[in-house]
């Protein structure tokens, strides 16, 4: 009888180390860091948790949606987000405040997307993490080199929104990471790769679901010029999914989808249609800088440029063991430079690649 039970146990310790060491290799714990950029890099200090940035390919000016997030997850006190522009045609990068005007003390800001209609209207949209009510999205619009706030938008399906794009001047995608609120379970089945993300649409109307779930973490989302395809990072997962829209309904389809072998976040698009994606390449790492300044977490960015249908080209323009930068959620790509933002980091990067 002893014997029958310890190898029961024996089994069932077996069993479970197993998948322990599964979930650390998915997470990226035996990928080889090796610090890498071919360029020069510049701190910029005195923004925190950039957590993501886009550009406007026509101008240079950049968008950084800044958030202390130390604040609010170790601290437990959440101070105001803000968004920040940068010209990055200046010979000095001097970010600038624009939204100290905005009434609403309770901002949390986190995804954006910039819109720009035909008539050359500038509308910039962001989810705004309101504390501890829930979540919705703010519409501003860039004129005369400030941000009005134009529109609010509120809906019980933003359960988790994560990062948003816009397809009009009144309709936009959003990610859930989740289907649910913060919780260890929540947090257990990450671990587990149980996927529950999802993605909606707003018509300009009413939100709705798009039959898209089950998303292992879904996170970064962007579109085509046309806006005929939209792209969605499910990090867990790692890999970006390609889906084809129907402009007229906002139905999606999947048509492909990309294995990056890297904890994908935030996706940017240049002016050539190639994905800027920041990355986290050791997951299980990026969750203890979440709880410790002190703790790094790798920082990677990736260039994917599509070949031709089912084929792409993935190359890592930049990685580094967290020294530099920790937890890079999202890499911009203007001209020759990159920028290079962090979930919690007091600082962001601006490089200029060599070309």
């Amino acid at each position: 009888m002893i014997k029958k039970v310890a190898k029961i146990f024996l089994v069932i310790l077996l069993i479970v180390g197993s998948l322990g060491l599964k979930s650390y290799y998915d997470s990226g714990g035996f990928k080889t860091i090796n610090n890498h950029f071919d360029g020069k890099m510049q701190k910029i200090s005195g923004l925190v948790g950039v957590e993501d940035i886009t550009i406007d390919p026509t101008t240079g000016i950049t968008f950084l949606s800044s958030e202390d997030r130390w604040a609010k997850t170790i601290d437990k006190k959440p101070t105001k987000g803000t968004i920040y522009t940068l010209n990055l045609n200046d010979s000095i990068l001097t970010p600038l405040s624009k939204t100290s005007d905005f009434s609403a003390d309770n901002f949390h800001p986190h995804g954006i997307s910039l819109y720009q209609t035909s008539e050359g209207k500038k509308l910039l949209f962001v989810i705004n993490h309101l504390e501890p009510e829930g979540h919705q999205i703010e519409i501003f619009e860039y004129k005369n080199d400030s941000l009005q706030h134009r529109e609010t938008i509120k809906d019980p399906l933003l359960v988790s929104p994560n990062d948003i794009v816009a397809v009009s001047e009144h309709s936009f995608y959003v990610t859930n990471d989740h289907n649910e609120k913060l919780s260890k379970m929540r947090t257990a089945k990450d671990i587990a790769q149980i996927g529950t993300g999802n993605i909606c649409y707003f018509d300009g109307q009413k939100m709705q679901k798009t039959g898209i779930e089950g998303l292992k973490y879904a996170n970064g989302i962007n579109k085509t010029a046309d806006g005929a395809k939209i792209f969605v990072a499910e990090t867990t997962a790692k890999r970006i999914r390609i889906f084809d829209r129907n402009i007229t309904t906002g139905a999606l389809t999947q048509e492909d989808e990309i294995n990056t072998n890297t904890g994908v976040d935030n996706i940017e698009v240049d002016t050539e249609g190639s994905l800027w994606v920041g990355c986290h390449p050791q997951m299980l790492k990026f969750m203890g800088h979440s709880k410790d300044e002190n703790k790094p977490s790798p920082s990677e960015i990736i260039k994917i440029r599509r070949l031709g249908k089912g084929k792409y080209e993935q190359t890592t323009v930049y990685m580094n063991d967290g020294s530099e930068i920790s937890a890079s959620s999202v890499g911009a790509f203007y001209k020759d430079k990159l920028l290079v933002g962090g979930v919690f980091q007091r600082h962001f990067l601006v490089g200029r690649l060599k070309m």
